[in-house]
């Protein structure tokens, strides 16, 4: 039986935010595609939510309840509960991740 995959309000506008940014410096196609091949990881989490990596990030600190999936150089961060994979982050993994998790995962 497979997830449920869900998107936060966050990863919402984090993908709004990536496509905007795509299709203004390089070309609105291109954002398409990349956001075609975001909407397949989160397909796959559906079927394989735990094949996913902790985020080295939280696990130095010891926290264990979030998964991520690379899309390079994306990053996308999601949890599971129960039957439900919701995904709450989605990054270029470039940025000061330490500093995007805690402000958006363990203050938030």
């Amino acid at each position: 039986m497979p997830f449920t995959v869900l998107v936060t309000h966050h990863a919402s506008r984090d993908l709004e935010e990536l496509n905007n940014y795509i299709a203004l410096n390089d070309a609105p196609e291109k954002a398409e595609q990349v956001l075609a091949r975001i909407e397949k990881v989160f397909g796959s989490l559906s079927e394989t939510p735990l094949r996913g990596t902790y985020p080295r990030e939280l696990l130095s600190i010891g926290i264990r309840e979030y998964r991520e999936l690379f899309f390079k150089p994306y990053r996308i961060v999601y949890r599971v509960i129960g039957r439900n994979v919701y995904v709450l982050l989605i990054a270029d993994g470039r940025r000061d991740f330490q500093a995007l998790l805690q402000r958006r995962l363990l203050e938030g």
